[in-house]
């Protein structure tokens, strides 16, 4: 009996160490199930989402879920550290390994006491082995500690730099999308100054974060649990939004070419189906679709506003549709998995963006009004052409001429 317990503590030993490798050191995506790491994070996110999942959506639900990822790093460390810690134990136990001890029996705890105090190396000196196999099995636990100290030292910041790369792109979407961010909004601010070239090399920028995002959230699974610092913000949504961008520049409009997106919508598509095989979430379709008839009637009229008008609008709806269920069923699960909502199409009302709030905002001459009218106004300085306001409690039509001696000349009426 006591060699079967030390061939299953050596097995141990051989797990933790092939599933620190794989997790932290190789490079590519592990397909093979059985796993300590996945074992750990489907267990535990099943236990913390759960609670998570009877939460009102919001600020307090967001808060509690973004302690998972910092700490799932944490303890998946630990698990491997007291794994290794009960294998060596496990070991000279079975093996009956003499032990110079204070007390007369040596028991399990014993070994476990002598196991632990070597792998911290603290030591102590009060339990001491005794034979040669003992002493070597004393060292070469030793040895797994340091390895495993010097495998947190170097992954925890490799983490963290990913997860700052990461973030960087999604929050300058903010400004360029919208809170939360939708495609519609990112066409009509990109497109007010009729300048296609910087929307598409836009899209490029966000060709790489794709890719980069794959890379990283392959290599440490860990990340996609990461919530991003703003409520209204994520990687999923920001996935997802580049999606839909792509899915209406395919549909197509009149004077718009944009015949690179196609390599954006490669790669993005590639990062939602990789990510969803990781996780074992098959693709699922909404209980509610994201893009109703009269949501897709409010979208065409927003772009419209802009000068975004479709081409061959009376199939628009159906070609657009036939395109997004090449990605909407991965995402679809994502989010059900993660606990994420998805970007809308078109905001169902108009939303003050992040960089626009504050604490101090509501009550200050720099409300979010006002910053929304300033922007509005650089935008017409190099439109000169009328743009329509909304806001909460002025609604004027202003237009701005240049003269031409370089100065500017503002109209307003009611």
């Amino acid at each position: 009996m006591k060699i079967l317990v030390a061939i299953v503590g050596v097995i141990l030993i051989f797990v933790v160490i092939q599933d620190s490798f794989e997790s932290i050191v190789l490079p590519r995506r592990v397909s093979r199930r059985f796993r300590l790491s996945r074992m750990f994070y489907t267990s535990t996110w099943m236990l913390w989402s759960s609670i998570g999942r009877k939460m009102r959506s919001g600020n307090r639900r967001e808060f509690y879920l973004s302690y998972y990822g910092p700490l799932s790093l944490i303890l998946m460390l630990v698990v491997w550290a007291l794994v290794i810690v009960l294998s060596f134990a496990l070991i000279q136990w079975g093996l009956s390994l003499p032990l110079n001890v204070p007390e007369k029996n040596v028991t399990i705890g014993t070994y476990l006491y002598m196991s632990g105090t070597t792998f911290v190396t603290l030591g102590l000196g009060d339990v001491t082995p005794m034979s040669g196999l003992a002493r070597f099995l004393v060292f070469a636990e030793a040895g797994f500690g340091f390895f495993l100290l010097a495998l947190i030292i170097g992954y925890i910041p490799v983490i963290y730099q990913a997860f700052s790369r990461r973030e960087i792109n999604i929050s300058l979407l903010d400004a360029r999308a919208g809170s939360p961010s939708s495609a519609t909004e990112l066409l009509r601010r990109s497109y007010r100054d009729r300048k296609i070239d910087e929307l598409v090399q836009f899209m490029r920028e966000w060709e790489r974060w794709c890719a980069e995002l794959l890379e990283s959230h392959l290599s440490y699974p860990v990340l996609t649990y990461y919530r991003s610092q703003h409520e209204r913000q994520s990687w999923l949504s920001a996935l997802t939004t580049i999606l839909d961008t792509c899915a209406l520049l395919f549909v197509g409009f009149e004077d718009v070419s944009a015949p690179t997106i196609r390599l954006t919508f490669a790669i993005a598509r590639h990062a939602a189906v990789d990510l969803a095989q990781v996780y074992g979430t098959p693709p699922m379709k909404p209980k509610l679709g994201r893009l109703t008839t009269t949501e897709f009637a409010r979208m065409r009229d927003a772009l419209a506003e802009v000068g975004l008008v479709f081409r061959q609008e009376e199939d628009a709806e159906q070609r657009l549709y036939d395109i997004r269920r090449m990605y909407e069923p991965f995402v679809n699960a994502l989010a059900q998995h993660l606990l994420l909502n998805l970007p809308p199409w078109i905001p169902e009302t108009k939303t003050v963006d992040d960089w626009q709030t504050s604490a101090w905002d509501h009550f200050a001459e720099w409300s979010p009004e006002k910053l929304d009218e300033i922007t509005h106004i650089i935008v017409d300085h190099r439109k000169k052409i009328p743009v329509r306001h909304s806001h909460a409690h002025t609604h004027n039509l202003e237009t701005v001429e240049h003269s031409s001696d370089g100065g500017e000349q503002k109209a307003s009426s009611g």
